[in-house]
């Protein structure tokens, strides 16, 4: 009888752990996005996403890379929502993009914001599409640094250096910064710029007169840059992808490869209750808001 019952037992938690696991497998599906589909037949084109403050490039370059080696991917869209960032990670992405040009189409369609950084990486593809009111250009560098001296003061705090050359300490909180200082950064600064404004001339095929005209950091609305030659069409994601399936010849509605949301359970849960506050505070709300907030661009 005693037998009998740890059998029973371990049955009961075999079949529990059995479904618990579906469970998480169920629901890693419905939050993981929209099925990737990599092993659909036929011609597919698939959608790399970059978003948010460019800081480093090296994942957005793997998943270039391997789409770029798969034969069954024709096209590649680059869905750009950034405001811009560092100039290292954004010209590697820019480079990258460049060599797959080389053997398959790349098409890029700005969400609400693809400015500075994120405007250099579309100069890199073959066809830019972005909403009417998209957030874009930006064609410019900016480098900051803040001063403490004066707070130090107050404070009774003084800062020591000790360094092996005159501008090893080059921007330092500590001090001012010398004129010499200053025209040695600025210098940074417009050669980087350069490169900045030549790769949207080889990106668009613009005249350098041309692009210089509105190369001095000012933001542009997609309908404005496209007035410019800054991008091609007016569109969404979706014609994006419709003109990404048109350029290499694609009949029909093509198989479209999404990433893949990467979310931990304990997330879904907490945005789960945080959506089902937010729609309660919406039903009480009665006021229409348009309204856009601009970003403050790297």
């Amino acid at each position: 009888m005693k037998k009998k019952k740890i059998i029973l037992g371990l049955g009961a938690m075999a079949l529990l752990l059995v479904v618990f696991f579906i469970l998480l497998f169920l629901i890693s599906r419905l939050i993981g996005g929209p099925s990737p589909t990599r092993f659909a037949f036929g011609d597919k084109i698939a959608v790399v996403e970059i978003r948010g403050v460019i800081t480093q490039s090296s994942g957005i370059i793997e998943e270039l890379r391997n789409y770029g080696e798969d034969e069954g991917v024709k096209a590649i869209v680059l869905r750009i929502d950034s405001p811009g960032g560092g100039v290292g990670p954004s010209q590697e992405i820019y480079r990258e993009v460049m060599k797959i040009r080389s053997k398959k189409k790349v098409v890029t369609s700005m969400g609400s914001v693809a400015a500075s950084g994120g405007y250099y990486i579309a100069c890199a593809s073959d066809l830019i599409l972005a909403n009417p009111g998209t957030i874009t250009g930006s064609i410019g560098v900016i480098m900051e640094f803040t001063n403490f001296e004066e707070l130090l003061k107050k404070i009774g705090i003084k800062g020591v250096v000790v360094k092996s050359g005159e501008y090893k300490d080059i921007g330092s909180p500590l001090r001012e910064m010398s004129p010499e200082e200053k025209r040695i950064l600025q210098s940074v600064i417009d050669n980087v710029h350069q490169q900045f404004i030549q790769a949207v001339m080889e990106g668009r095929k613009l005249e350098r007169e041309k692009v210089i005209q509105v190369a001095d950091g000012r933001i542009l609305t997609g309908q404005q840059a496209k007035q410019l030659g800054l991008i091609d069409q007016i569109g969404n994601l979706q014609d994006a992808i419709d003109a990404a399936a048109k350029l290499v010849g694609i009949e029909g509605k093509p198989t479209v490869l999404y990433p893949k949301r990467k979310i931990s359970l304990l997330q879904w849960l907490v945005e789960g209750i945080a959506s089902g506050i937010l729609e309660r505070f919406r039903e009480r709300e009665f006021q229409l808001n348009f309204r856009l907030s601009l970003p403050t661009f790297s």
